[in-house]
């Protein structure tokens, strides 16, 4: 990749630019995809806003990382958003809203399932389509909801290669067949990785707090593929002097050697993501998602690529502020 030159790290950034890097795509070893999709959004709404969001707030960012240093260096590329899946997102949500407020479709509601899953299908092989060209480049590709449905597409792409792991930031199992009758809902995005890419062998997810008992049973006829880290067994091993890097060390270390990282926003503690989707209480600290990343980068598996999802902006920047330093967080997984 190119070396920058007259880069400076430290000085205001005001070109616009996600971390205000001045890279070509062509220079840069990262590329982070932009998905604005967030039709299936089953509680609070607007991730489909969070790239811009997040790459304004970027601006904010002091660009030397105390755990990995000049993350910069890699060269980082954000695509434009596709205003096609801008539009298909609003398209789809007023399709959408009145099923998720009635709870579920009745059988009038069969045209519009079949057009909200024909917009899920869509938005798949777009994320699909992207995901590949970067990974054909040998660069690291970053996904940026949306929801967390858009995910599909970036874990088949990286199946693609080979038998994958996904490591899984989340509140939330992800395991429905589906919800409010969606196929492609974000409820339903690990079910469907992991009953429709036979490549995916494995997934191992730290910070689960909320489940549906149809998840529960899933998990319990799938734990040769799937195994979680929740909240209360990660509190009870600490209380009982277990450390975190040894709980985090076991979720990493089932994986197998290529790994696909996706970071639902919601699996950090509440207060960094006040106004996602789905909140809810308790999740992973910001020190220790800082480890976490940190341990992933230090276990010499081979992270293929990542994604940041359901960061909803705010009222205040925070939400924002706080998704764009996980993304820069993620960019440290670029091999160099």
């Amino acid at each position: 990749m190119g070396e920058l030159t007259d880069f400076d790290p430290d000085a205001p950034i005001t070109n616009g630019r996600l971390f205000g890097m001045p890279q070509s795509r062509a220079d840069s070893n990262v590329v982070v995809i932009p998905v604005p999709f967030d039709a299936t959004a089953s509680y609070g709404t607007g991730s489909a806003q969070a790239p811009t969001a997040i790459r304004d707030a970027s601006a904010q960012l002091d660009l030397y990382d105390m755990r990995f240093g000049e993350i910069w260096r890699c060269g980082i590329f954000m695509e434009e958003e596709p205003e096609d899946i801008a539009a298909l997102s609003s398209r789809t949500r007023d399709l959408a809203a009145p099923i998720i407020e009635a709870g579920g479709p009745s059988k009038k509601d069969a045209d519009a399932i079949r057009q909200i899953d024909e917009a899920g299908e869509r938005v798949r092989s777009h994320v699909r389509s992207r995901v590949a060209a970067v990974l054909t480049e040998d660069r690291f590709p970053i996904l940026l909801g949306g929801e967390h449905s858009v995910s599909l597409g970036a874990i088949e792409a990286a199946a693609a290669a080979g038998p994958l792991g996904i490591l899984q930031v989340d509140a939330h199992a992800d395991l429905r067949e589906a919800y409010e009758g969606f196929r492609y809902s974000h409820a339903s995005v690990m079910h469907n990785a992991v009953t429709l890419f036979p490549d995916v062998i494995s997934l191992s997810a730290i910070g689960l707090r909320d489940i549906s008992r149809s998840e529960y049973d899933f998990l319990a006829t799938h734990q040769d593929v799937c195994a979680f880290q929740a909240d209360h067994t990660i509190g009870s091993g600490l209380a009982e002097g277990a450390n975190i890097s040894d709980i985090m060390r076991e979720a990493i270390q089932r994986l197998p050697d290529r790994v696909y990282l996706t970071v639902d926003i919601d699996g950090l503690d509440s207060s960094l993501c006040p106004s996602t989707g789905t909140p809810v209480p308790g999740g992973l600290t910001w020190r220790e998602f800082d480890h976490l990343i940190w341990m992933l980068s230090a276990s010499g598996k081979a992270v293929v690529g990542a994604d940041l999802v359901e960061v909803v902006p705010g009222p205040t920047e925070w939400d924002a502020n706080v998704g764009a330093r996980v993304l820069y967080k993620l960019c440290a997984l670029a091999k160099g």
